[in-house]
């Protein structure tokens, strides 16, 4: 399966839920997606198998993540000491891509990772080109200096105001430290992770 490159909302509206952020046209048509609106037909009731897919496909989307990637991140997390919804999420949340997105510097995750496989972000001074990369306590993310000038860096750098405990942000240069893993209820993302648990455990 290749990445998704299509209409977010209407990703968006199948979950019936913003997951790429503030959409104007959920808030027009908060069904999901048809073509005589929600009550063309009666829906049946969903399985438990079902529900458990669509919170997997919801967690992959939101965070941009193809199949086999998300299948090798859950089976890292359930290696891993702890509770492994929370692990599986933590791992979503240190990638580079959530991180510069997280951070600021790009306004949507897919713009993130655009910027890091063109070679627009560094870490630890070193220029990083895979999106999937897993960031370790410590490290720094940064602006590569000959991009910083960039309209789309600074414009989206600019009207950033979110702040996250587990990221530590310096404007003056453009970098951000990631301190650590994330708490479960630090992350915003609306995602049942025991039902994706449930689900790969089968």
């Amino acid at each position: 399966m290749a990445r998704y490159t299509g209409p977010k909302t209407r990703i968006a509206r199948k979950f019936k839920e913003a997951i790429f952020g503030p959409d104007k046209w959920m808030e027009r048509k908060p069904h999901a997606p048809g073509q005589h609106g929600p009550n063309a037909r009666r829906r049946k009731k969903e399985s438990e198998y079902s529900t458990q897919l669509q919170e997997k496909q919801k967690a992959k989307y939101t965070y941009g993540i193809l199949e086999r990637q998300f299948e090798k991140m859950f089976h890292t997390a359930a290696s891993k000491k702890g509770i492994t919804g929370e692990v599986l999420l933590q791992l979503c949340e240190a990638r580079l891509d959530n991180t510069v997105f997280r951070l600021g510097i790009a306004p949507t995750r897919r713009a993130a990772r655009q910027l890091v496989s063109h070679g627009h972000i560094t870490v630890d001074q070193g220029v990083v080109t895979v999106s999937s990369y897993t960031l370790r306590a410590g490290q720094t993310v940064a602006v590569r200096e000959r991009s910083r000038s960039l309209e789309a860096i600074s414009n989206s750098v600019s009207v950033n105001n979110r702040r996250y405990d587990w990221l530590d942000w310096n404007p003056t240069n453009m970098s951000g430290k990631f301190i650590g893993m994330p708490e479960r209820a630090q992350i915003p993302e609306n995602i049942r992770e025991q039902l994706i648990v449930e689900l790969y455990s089968k």
